[in-house]
Parts: structure tokens; C-alpha cells; sequence
């Protein structure tokens, strides 16, 4: 690519992209600056429904350059669903200020500016199992949108082992309300996976691990109607698709 920049990743919705410069270079997506790690890599992404043409601004020794990017767009399964009851489409008024507490939470744990690495490495399958739900899906129960599907479900039997899916160290370790048990790793530079639904955890808050490492088992927690994990991952605020990050092939029943 262009003034000394290679991009890894797919340029659609959805997608986190890594990247490497000439060391020492400054960068900025769009207008906003990004953290270049000593090498020169560097990491940022796009949500479910982002506009398509972005542009990477890049100042080194040799100059400044402007990179445009064009993404593509995708299509996401909608599903209509009338004749809900209320009590399932909107959580009861007395659970609210826990709900909030709970976002804030999130937000915190997923704002963490850190200098680890890890983000720029490949990912491993986090659980093993059947693909029970995909990103950007989304049910509109009684005319009225909910908010679309942000992660990659994978179904297995409550117990079934959860792994870490890339090194990072813990950020949350929390019962949720949607989300139910819920961890939160931070991979340095914004990147951070979310494991939802789990049974029981098996870190702390403040914990380093590895790759692989077994933080958690698979659970039916939160507001769910099965055991399964929610893989979410995320630059800073930003939702993005595992999928696109793993090989094509579904994780397989066994490891």
C-alpha cells in the first residue's frame, strides 16, 4: 500500500484492522490519532453500519501521505417478530439503575489504553462447539428494532471450557445483567475481547493470560435461553466481527 503502509484484515463492516509503517511514523484514521507501537503496528476498525470510504493520514520521515481506504458493505439477517409480550422485549423499571451501572462498567473496561501487543497476533477459537449466532443480526420484536447482535455465539454444554483468545490481562470479571457472567480482556492498543453467558470464571480482576489459557466455562447466564458463548470484540467502543479475524472453518466440536 501506499507511503510505506501494509493493512491485514478484510476492509468491510464490521472488520478490525492491523496495520504496520515505518517506525517512528504518526497516524491518524480519519482525523483520529492512533497509538503506533515502537515497530510501526498499529490497529483500528469500523462498526456494524459505518460509512464506507475512511482514510488513513500518515506522517514520517519521508513526508506526509493521505491513504484513502474504501470498505465494503454487508447484509445482516433481520428477523421480525410480532406478538411479543412487553415483559420480554423491555427489562423491568427496577432493574434499570443496575442496568446503567452495568454499561458503565463495560465502557471503562473497554477503554483501557495499554501498550500490549497482543492485538496484533492471530487469535485461537475461544470455545469449541456449534455457531449458534452471528454478527449484525437482529430481531424486531412488535415493529420496534432491538439492538443488533454484536458477537459470535458458539453452543456447547454448560461446564464446556472457555479459553482466552489471545494473551491479555483481565479488566472485568462481573455478573451482568444481559450478559450474565462476564470477562473482559484487554490486548493492548484498544483491543479488547468480551466473553458473555459463562458458568463460572476461573481469573480475577487484574490477571495475565496466556493464549489458550482456560479463563472461564461456558454458561447459560444473563438473558439467554441456552448455554452458549458470546465472543465479542472490540477496538475501544467500537463493535467489530470476530469472525473476520478466524479462519473460515467453524470451530470444531473438539479442540
Amino acid at each position: 500500500m501506499d507511503a510505506g503502509i501494509e493493512l491485514f484484515g478484510t476492509l468491510t463492516q464490521g472488520s478490525l484492522i492491523r496495520g504496520r509503517a515505518t517506525a517512528g511514523s504518526q497516524i491518524w484514521f480519519n482525523d483520529q490519532p492512533l497509538s503506533v507501537a515502537p515497530d510501526g503496528q498499529f490497529v483500528f476498525g469500523i462498526g456494524r453500519d459505518a460509512d464506507l470510504e475512511h482514510q488513513l493520514k500518515v506522517k514520517s520521515a519521508a513526508g506526509k501521505k493521505t491513504v484513502p481506504l474504501q470498505f465494503t458493505a454487508r447484509s445482516y439477517d433481520i428477523q421480525y417478530v410480532e406478538g411479543v409480550a412487553q415483559r420480554y422485549v423491555s427489562p423491568p423499571a427496577e432493574v434499570l439503575a443496575r442496568i446503567r451501572q452495568d454499561s458503565v462498567d463495560v465502557r471503562q473496561a473497554r477503554s483501557v489504553q495499554s501498550e500490549l501487543t497482543y492485538a496484533f497476533a492471530q487469535p485461537v477459537w475461544p470455545a469449541y462447539g456449534r455457531i449458534s449466532g452471528v454478527y449484525g443480526s437482529q430481531r424486531v420484536f412488535n415493529g420496534e428494532p432491538r439492538n443488533p447482535h454484536f458477537g459470535l455465539d458458539i453452543a456447547a454444554p454448560t461446564g464446556s471450557p472457555v479459553y482466552a483468545p489471545l494473551p491479555g490481562v483481565v479488566t472485568l470479571v462481573k455478573d451482568l445483567y444481559y450478559s450474565g457472567l462476564t470477562i473482559i480482556l484487554d490486548h493492548g492498543y484498544g483491543v479488547s475481547s468480551t466473553l458473555m453467558h459463562l458458568d463460572a470464571f476461573h481469573v480475577e480482576l487484574g490477571d495475565k493470560v496466556g493464549q489458550g489459557q482456560l479463563v472461564a466455562d461456558m454458561g447459560a447466564t444473563g438473558r439467554v435461553t441456552g448455554p452458549h458463548l458470546d465472543w465479542r470484540i472490540n477496538w475501544y467502543q467500537e463493535r467489530l466481527d470476530p469472525a473476520l479475524l478466524m479462519p473460515e472453518d467453524a470451530p470444531p466440536a473438539q479442540p
